[in-house]
C-alpha cells in the first residue's frame, strides 16, 4: 500500500461554485516533493491539512475531522472504464491518490501511518457536491456517485510531519466495530435508518455525523 500522489490545490473562479466569492479549489494536482501535513483547527475556521492547498469554502470543507481527502486509485480507474473518459490523480480534489487500500471500506477510527512518521485517522464518507458535479462536467453526477457509494475518506491528523508520492502507506490500528466510511456515506445520505449504527464509533466519528446519529437515535430510538 502506498501512496501514488499528494495532490494541492489552487484557488480559481469557477461558474460553477456556491462559494460566496466565486472559487474554489477542487482542480488539485500533484506535488512535486514532499508536504506538510498537521490538523488545520476547528471547521469554519481550518480549511485543509495540507501546506499549500486550498479549502475556499470553509462552511463545508476543511477543519480537523476533514483535514485531509482520499481516494483510491483503483476506483478512479473503476470511474474511468464506467465514464469512458481519462481520470487523473486529484481529479475527484482528493489530496492523496492511494494504491493497494480499500479506502471506501476504512473503518471509522481507523488509522494509517504514511512515510516514516504522519499518522491519519478516517472520521467519514465525502458527500458530493454542485461544485464536485461541475469541475466533473458529468451529468447528473452527485446522483451517480451517491448510487455507487465509493466515496473516499476525510482523515484527521494525529501525528503531523511531511508526506509524497512514493511514501508507504500502513494501518497502525482497525477498531472492531465495523463502521465503514461507505456505511457512515450511507446512513447520512440514503440509508438514515443506519444512523444508529455509527454510534459503535464513538468519538472517532466526524462530529456532525456523531450529533446526527444521537440526535436520530433521540428521536427514533437505536
Amino acid at each position: 500500500m502506498k501512496l501514488l500522489s499528494v495532490n494541492l490545490g489552487h484557488p480559481s473562479p469557477v461558474p460553477y461554485t456556491s462559494q460566496p466569492d466565486g472559487v474554489t479549489g477542487i482542480d488539485k494536482r500533484p506535488a512535486d516533493g514532499p508536504v506538510r501535513v498537521a490538523a488545520p483547527g476547528p471547521k469554519g475556521i481550518g480549511g485543509s491539512g495540507l501546506t499549500g492547498d486550498a479549502v475556499c469554502d470553509t462552511r463545508h470543507h476543511g477543519g480537523d475531522d476533514q483535514a485531509v481527502y482520499a481516494y483510491a486509485r483503483e476506483d478512479l480507474d473503476e470511474w474511468e472504464r464506467t465514464l469512458g473518459r481519462s481520470l487523473a490523480n486529484g481529479c475527484f480534489g482528493e489530496n492523496l491518490t492511494t494504491d493497494g487500500l480499500d479506502v471506501s471500506g476504512a473503518l471509522i477510527g481507523e488509522r494509517w501511518r504514511i512515510g516514516s512518521g504522519v499518522v491519519l485517522e478516517v472520521t467519514s464518507g465525502r458527500i458530493p457536491c454542485k461544485t464536485f458535479q461541475g469541475h466533473l462536467g458529468e451529468s447528473g453526477w452527485v446522483r451517480r456517485f451517491t448510487q455507487k457509494g465509493a466515496t473516499g475518506a476525510y482523515l484527521r491528523v494525529i501525528e503531523p510531519g511531511e508526506i509524497q508520492a512514493g511514501d508507504p502507506v500502513e494501518i497502525v490500528h482497525r477498531p472492531d466495530h465495523g463502521v465503514t466510511a461507505a456505511m457512515q456515506f450511507r446512513a447520512v445520505t440514503t440509508e438514515r435508518e443506519l444512523l444508529p449504527r455509527l454510534l459503535a464509533a464513538g468519538e472517532a466519528l466526524h462530529a456532525e455525523t456523531l450529533a446526527k446519529a444521537r440526535e436520530y437515535v433521540a428521536r427514533h430510538g437505536a
